[in-house]
């Protein structure tokens, strides 16, 4: 009899098999963090193009709450689905841990840090996020360290610094006026990467549509209590808004808060969170990138290198990493 087995390409068992093809999943995976870098980057300007008229927590809370309610269609359909698990309680809970200690804490402690604070401090305590969610994932998930992610992640840090060296020069972070408000920073940026880690723990009993706007919905009522008691918005706002303050505001609404999210949490359901983590140092990148494109600012030699520096931390995982 004619076998036509298909692990003979693959090798001579199944295992090799299914062991290549989750490496270029993995790949793939990657690549999708690249393209997520590539939306988030763009929320720095679209923030410049709501500042004219919204203030901080203006800018925040109401692209939020309107990435919630565009989302919750997504979230109903999930929950038609059959063998959907039920949400008792104590799950209920830990949504509300995830949007209220991560999400708020972050988008308040970054947008009061920079009040009290300085722009250029925050670019580089920034540079923290991908360091402090590796930390955490090893604490929260066990997850391990090997030399390659260790080594990716100091050779982005080193790009990153080069990148970020206008910031570095115009911070001002041992300057005691500026302690509180880099403290706030700080604590956003770690209920960021919170934020990730502990939203990747519930994803073995939630699919990442529902781990996402169910915290959403929670970090959304808080957001609109705290929009409506701090800095409540007014309807003749709207009238002077021009099309690239309603562009940021769909922007911020749509992509940074739905589909980049979204995308992102596809890979970190297959990725661990140290390795997903060192994607955000193209952040920066893609960000000055953008700047250059539309807002016409600079781009220096000493960027274009920094930005070479983290595409290569990048690819190095892309190629090396491998699963566990």
């Amino acid at each position: 009899m004619r076998h036509t087995s298909r692990e003979a390409p693959c090798g001579s068992t199944a295992a090799s098999c299914w062991r290549i093809d989750d490496i270029v999943n993995q790949k793939r995976y990657y690549l999708l963090l690249v393209l997520v870098c590539l939306m988030f980057a763009g929320q720095g300007t679209a923030v410049k193009y709501m500042g004219r008229q919204l203030g901080p927590i203006q800018i925040t809370f109401l692209p939020f709450a309107i990435a919630t309610i565009l989302m919750l269609p997504l979230l109903m359909r999930e929950r038609r689905a059959p063998h959907r698990r039920e949400i008792s309680a104590k799950d209920l809970g830990r949504f509300v841990i995830a949007g209220v200690g991560g999400q708020v804490v972050a988008q308040l402690g970054i947008v009061s840090g920079i009040t009290l604070s300085l722009a250029s401090n925050a670019a580089v305590l920034g540079l923290m996020l991908p360091v402090i969610s590796t930390l955490l994932a090893v604490v929260m998930l066990h997850e391990r360290i090997t030399r390659l992610r260790v080594l990716a992640l100091v050779i982005g840090l080193l790009g990153v610094l080069l990148l970020s060296a206008d910031q570095l020069h115009e911070s001002a972070l041992i300057d005691m006026r500026y302690l509180a408000g880099n403290l706030l920073i700080l604590t956003g940026i770690t209920g960021s990467a919170f934020y990730n880690v502990y939203c990747k723990s519930l994803f073995d009993k939630f699919s990442q549509v529902e781990v996402l706007v169910l915290s959403y919905i929670a970090a959304t009522i808080a957001g609109l209590f705290l929009l409506f008691c701090l800095d409540p918005l007014q309807p003749s706002l709207f009238e002077t808004f021009t099309w690239q303050s309603w562009l940021g505001l769909s922007y911020q609404a749509v992509f940074t808060y739905g589909v980049a999210m979204l995308l992102f949490f596809q890979a970190l359901k297959h990725l661990d969170v140290s390795a997903a983590s060192l994607s955000l140092y193209l952040l920066p990148v893609f960000g000055v990138i953008l700047a250059s494109l539309l807002l016409g600012e600079r781009l220096s030699g000493v960027a274009l290198a920094g930005s070479g520096i983290v595409l290569a931390s990048t690819l190095i995982i892309v190629k090396y990493d491998r699963v566990n």
